[in-house]
């Protein structure tokens, strides 16, 4: 007999995991969270919140000392201590863990401490360092196990020399130079963080171009605007044999003409993406498809093991939190037969929080335009925008893309400062299914950032005010 039975149990207590669970129980189910490590996952624990943490360091770092003479102050003898920089982000993260803690018992969910797997139809068992815990039942089981990073052959993580990014997040010392390989949003905040806290930062991506994923006028943007950081980026590029010399690493890298280039560096950082965690959660003997480190689910996040569902960066990209969390939702929801809309990944706005800061949503003008579509784009410069003028960052733009026929907002591509902050507007006015008129037609409040955005829409109909 189990030793407990639930209507749903959680197998992972990351954002996908936990905003499922507290979905479930609010529609009145027994539910249950397994967690083997630490509530909140990867993003709260190591991912997104604990590098906000560091990257908001590196941005006052850079205010500290490329801004501070135009603000009016004189700083001498400027300096940061790396061991307090990491503390205080370990001390953010470890408060929103304790606070997803506080949500289970507040929403009445059972949390069992250990690592789940299918060991029967209907049936998890919880064990701990290899001994039992507990066997759970389960009308419902989802699978929210999540990720973790990828290596390639030839560039395993050491955890001193070559670092993944949970070694990167907590350097015992800066290191005077580093060499990230990858440059996704992982990449490109870790060489962003790295660069503005002092480090010599040299980038290297396969792809043509930096943050693949972007637009390609944004991603080619904010290659210069890097590049004037002082960031050495290459491009099409494959990084060789990784050797240890002296205290830190030798390599070449083989150019997009050819050309082939000696590198040194104290440290190495993978970050050629993720892989999910499809080892060890009783996945053999099962119906359940694993494809490419993923498991396959159907837009209602349901395997093809009858009661067992998946989410979140298990079943697969965008690999972003917020994804995570909806999925969570739109699969409990479904679970309990309320009507809900499967989801629809152009409506997903995708954050990187470097300096400075990428967002966007919807489709790129490549992709609009390789769909048919006929266009018009609107670009606005952070340079005609008074409150960015007054914070001192001007570069970037914000860029809009409409259905020359139907006015439909396509897609938003924004580089610049808070963009982060700023690509709900936009996210907002597509689940509305809002057209430019709507747009030109919002009052945007006087002086502030979200005013580019309104200038971007109008420059598409050629209406723009401020340029």
């Amino acid at each position: 007999m189990p030793d407990a039975s639930f209507d749903v149990v959680v197998l992972g207590g990351g954002p996908g995991g936990y905003v499922a669970a507290i979905r479930a129980a609010q529609l009145g189910f027994s539910t249950a969270v397994v967690e083997r490590e630490h509530l909140g996952g990867i993003c709260l624990n190591w991912g997104c919140i604990p590098t906000k943490a560091l990257l908001r360091t590196a941005e006052i770092a850079h205010i500290l000392r490329d801004q501070a003479k135009d603000f009016g102050f004189t700083i001498e003898g400027f300096s940061y201590d790396i061991a307090q920089v990491v503390a205080r982000s370990r001390r953010v993260a470890d408060r929103l863990s304790r606070g997803v803690a506080t949500l289970m018992k507040k929403n009445g969910i059972r949390v069992f401490d250990g690592a789940g797997a299918l060991a029967a139809p209907g049936l998890v068992a919880v064990r701990k360092q290899g001994a039992p815990v507990a066997e759970v039942a389960a009308r419902h089981i989802i699978l929210a196990t999540g990720a973790r990073a990828k290596t390639l052959p030839g560039l395993e993580p050491d955890g001193e020399r070559v670092w993944t990014y949970k070694e990167a997040m907590v350097p015992p010392a800066m290191p005077k130079s580093v060499l990230v390989v990858g440059s996704g949003a992982i990449g490109i905040e870790l060489a962003s963080f790295y660069r503005n806290l002092g480090a010599e930062v040299t980038v290297v991506e396969v792809l043509p171009r930096i943050l693949p994923v972007e637009d390609e006028e944004i991603s080619t943007l904010a290659r210069k605007i890097f590049a004037k950081q002082g960031m050495q980026i290459h491009t099409g590029a494959k990084l060789g044999a990784v050797e240890k010399r002296g205290t830190g690493v030798a390599t070449t890298i083989t150019l997009a003409g050819g050309e082939t280039v000696a590198l040194e560096a104290e440290r190495v950082i993978s970050a050629v993406g993720i892989t999910g965690n499809v080892e060890d959660i009783g996945l053999d003997g099962t119906a359940v498809v694993v494809e490419r480190g993923h498991v396959v689910v159907n837009e209602w996040l349901q395997t093809a093991e009858p009661g067992v569902y998946a989410l979140g960066d298990l079943a697969g990209p965008p690999w972003l939190a917020h994804k995570a969390m909806h999925e969570g939702v739109i699969c409990v929801e479904h679970i309990a037969g309320e009507q809900v809309e499967p989801l629809d990944v152009t409506m997903i706005p995708g954050c990187t929080y470097s300096l400075p800061q990428i967002a966007s949503i919807g489709l790129t003008e490549e992709k609009a335009r390789e769909g048919g579509r006929e266009v018009r784009i609107g670009r606005f410069p952070w340079l005609g925008n008074g409150k960015a003028i007054a914070l001192g960052e001007t570069e970037g733009l914000v860029k809009t893309i409409f259905d020359a026929k139907s006015g439909e907002l396509l897609g938003a591509h924004l580089l610049g400062p808070d963009v982060t902050e700023l690509i709900q507007g936009y996210a907002i006015a597509r689940g509305l299914e809002t057209t430019e008129h709507e747009l030109m037609r919002t009052i945007f409040p006087h002086p502030t950032l979200s005013e580019a955005m309104h200038e971007s829409v109008l420059a598409a109909y050629g209406r723009a005010l401020h340029i």
